[in-house]
């Protein structure tokens, strides 16, 4: 059963008092464990996932999966109501973006599925903004569950969604905040956000906290957010997240953190200050911060997080916490070199009923992606043997969607991660997979005009005929191929100036350091690649090949090749 409001006396945490005799002086004996609590102790279950991204159907290797995480989140609720306990099932948001049946479907299936599985709440993600507000109502209104943020604000001053619920599990009353990562703002199309306003989540949950407290309405002040997970608060470009929002409370006042955003399993070395190398069906010691306990379940329902708790004494321990991997497989290699897939746990049957209500959303998905989204008139040039060795019409048109996507001022695109040509005529979002099928997501970087002269002085020198040739849009510019520099005359068509700011897009697989390119700390955008494709076909309708030809813009110098570096080895 579903943790949800119901009707009661809430039972208080007010402890019998154990007389005991040491002299002639009596004393109160306080209860050490749940056990020594006894009736006094209530015990009840805190469920998260976070960053679905429209992962509403299993993988091709049967991974994760709306129905499976049915299965198990109904067979743990009745383990728990069988001891005596209740849970709350949270989701830390972004339900939206990244699987072309969900998007498609304005992530209808999910919702459905969220429905069915007995979600308690979610935080709103930044990428519940991908759409119209209009599709965003839809969603809230589809969903049988609040939307929380609290830092979300309309022109008139008033919240846009609702900014906690009050649930009570096992007689205690437990007060769940949403929020959101400023980010959204940076990040978001402005065409959909421009009427709303991203609040300081610090200041708005202290707020939040202090109307709870004040109005005697909870025990326990918990937070479901969408804001990122950074160790030791190191979030780089990010907005700051959950380790700083807990670091700028006063101590107690917000006693768990259920998170999303930044994608990451949240397991701890000692001291939780680094990240430990968690691998699916590892032990997990979630974060803790000024008194808070921070855990987010990585992305795509591939786990569910399990914390279980003990209330006592007037305060929350925590029992026991893990990650539950939703039927994720591992490679094994056997003592002949085979490589097999095995599960890392036991398998989960998948609801059947549920499946087979998604089997028909995924068959209409599947339908979905012949439709034509838009016609070029000329190719758009992705073959391997081409866009490896020369600025093409398609390599650029690539990252100037991205760039454009997120109001960058230039974009880099490496050649290894665009496929496939387009031929002139008709384009399909399966075509749009079979250019770009790997789901890296665009990053956004800042620099000064100095910093991004360095970074692109080793991107833009990167050998010719390799997947990490550069496509570049939005710079004009002689690259140096033996001194590995750059001399920019322009970014996005002004001046080039060494002291002021310039923000560029880069493909998450690059950004982390792949195909050798500078490891950037970037804003995690979380927009899938194909997605950004698609959405810019979609909007030119027709595409004019000749539009994204090269102009001249690169200049190569020092090599054997006009199209790029390729110096002679000496």
């Amino acid at each position: 059963m579903s943790a949800k409001l119901v009707k009661g006396l809430l039972a208080t945490a007010v402890l019998a008092a154990l007389a005991g005799c040491n002299g002639s002086d009596n004393e109160v004996k306080v209860p050490a464990s749940c056990a020594e609590a006894g009736d006094a102790c209530k015990v009840f279950t805190v469920l998260h996932t976070n960053d679905n991204h429209g992962r509403f159907w299993e993988n091709k290797d049967g991974e994760y999966g709306m129905a499976a995480r049915k299965a198990l989140v109904d067979a743990i609720r009745a383990e728990v109501e069988s001891n005596g306990g209740e849970v709350l099932l949270l989701s830390g948001g972004d339900i939206n973006t990244g699987v072309p049946e969900s998007d498609l479907q304005d992530a209808v299936p999910d919702f459905i599925g969220m429905n069915k599985i007995g979600y308690d709440a979610m935080a709103v993600g930044n990428h519940e903004f991908d759409n119209p507000l209009s599709i965003l109502d839809m969603q809230r209104t589809l969903a049988d569950f609040p939307f929380l943020a609290a830092n979300i604000y309309k022109a008139d001053g008033s919240r846009y969604f609702d900014a906690y619920k009050v649930f009570e599990l096992n007689g205690v009353k437990v007060a769940v905040i949403g929020l959101t990562t400023e980010d959204t703002a940076k990040i978001g199309n402005p065409e959909f956000i421009s009427e709303l306003e991203f609040r300081d989540p610090k200041e708005e949950v202290a707020k939040v906290i202090k109307e709870i407290k004040d109005g005697k309405l909870a025990d326990i002040i918990i937070a479901t957010t969408h804001m990122g997970h950074y160790a030791d608060g190191q979030n780089g470009s990010n907005a700051p997240g959950d380790v700083a929002m807990a670091r700028a409370l006063n101590q107690g006042d917000l006693q768990l953190i259920v998170g999303g955003h930044s994608q990451n399993p949240v397991c701890m070395e000692a001291g939780n200050t680094a990240y430990a190398e968690f691998q699916a069906g590892d032990d997990c010691t979630p974060d803790q911060q000024n008194g808070t306990w921070i855990m987010q379940a990585h992305e795509w329902g591939k786990y569910v997080g399990r914390a279980d708790f003990e209330y006592y004494n007037g305060e929350l321990h925590l029992a026991s916490y893990k990650l539950i991997p939703v039927n994720l497989v591992k490679t094994v290699v056997d003592e002949s070199g085979n490589k097999s897939k095995v599960l890392v746990a036991d398998k989960i049957e998948p609801d059947t009923e549920l499946k087979e209500l998604l089997q028909y959303y995924q068959d209409r998905g599947q339908g979905k992606l012949d439709e034509v989204i838009g016609t070029t008139d000329a190719k758009l040039e992705g073959d391997r043997a081409v866009v490896r060795g020369q600025q093409t019409n398609l390599g650029r048109l690539i990252a100037m969607a991205q760039a454009t996507q997120v109001n960058a001022d230039f974009g880099v695109m490496n050649s290894g991660g665009v496929r496939a040509s387009i031929a002139a005529g008709d384009i399909s979002y399966r075509d749009v997979l079979t250019v770009q099928p790997f789901g890296n997501t665009v990053t956004l970087s800042t620099m000064t005009g100095a910093e991004v002269a360095d970074y692109l002085g080793v991107v833009a020198s990167m050998q010719r005929n390799s997947g990490a040739y550069a496509q570049i849009t939005g710079v004009k510019m002689t690259v140096d191929c033996t001194a590995k520099s750059v001399a920019i005359s322009e970014i996005n068509g002004k001046d080039f100036s060494a002291t002021d700011s310039y923000t560029f897009t880069v493909p998450s697989f690059n950004a982390a350091g792949g195909d050798g390119y500078p490891a950037l700390a970037p804003i995690q955008t979380g927009y899938v690649d194909a997605d950004v494709l698609y959405n810019f076909f979609k909007a030119k309708e027709a595409i004019v090949a000749a539009d994204y030809e090269p102009m001249g813009d690169i200049v190569y110098t020092n090599s054997n090749s006009p199209l790029g570096c390729e110096v002679t080895a000496q």
